[in-house]
């Protein structure tokens, strides 16, 4: 089981390091159409559509990890004045709710994928792309947020720290 663990664990951050390669590409995407832009050239469109499909991957691959480590943003004014016990209690029924909202999105996310494969839907830009390749990002991701959640809720670390301000 520990196996286990350790492959799905190098498998969160492995998405988290494609995120970050999503990230330095953007970063080399605008600066390439900005010299280009300014030495009178026309950028690559594909420089364009590359960039728009790297900020989805960026997003979606870099999400289940950022649960993992309490990096999404929450606001803990009114857990930091809750008792303790009501804290824990509260923390976990909002783990529960992004639980749920997470297989929701896990669920549409797995529809649509489906459907984009069945119809053989394209993405039409620069040139012909399959949409599953864009779409398969979202059951997985919002699959593995669920995951992620569910570990706020059955686990013993909570969401919140009832440390308002600390973290910000």
């Amino acid at each position: 089981m520990e196996l286990v663990g350790k492959l799905y664990q190098g498998f969160l951050y492995a998405m988290a390091g494609i995120a970050g390669l999503m990230l330095v590409w953007l970063m080399i995407s605008v600066i390439m159409s900005v010299v280009m832009r300014n030495a009178g050239l026309q950028p690559f469109a594909w420089l364009f559509t590359s960039s728009e499909y790297a900020i989805l991957y960026m997003t979606m691959l870099g999400a289940p990890w950022l649960v993992r480590e309490k990096g999404h943003v929450h606001i803990e004014l009114v857990t930091a004045a809750l008792p303790s016990r009501m804290r824990r209690i509260v923390s976990r029924l909002v783990a529960a709710a992004c639980v749920t909202v997470s297989l929701i999105l896990a669920w549409k996310g797995a529809e649509l994928f489906i459907s984009n494969i069945v119809r053989n839907d394209l993405d039409v830009r620069a040139y012909y792309f399959p949409k599953w390749i864009l779409t398969i990002t979202f059951p997985v991701s919002f699959g593995l947020m669920a995951i992620e959640f569910s570990r706020f809720v059955f686990g013993r670390d909570l969401m919140h720290s009832g440390e308002a301000g600390i973290h910000e």
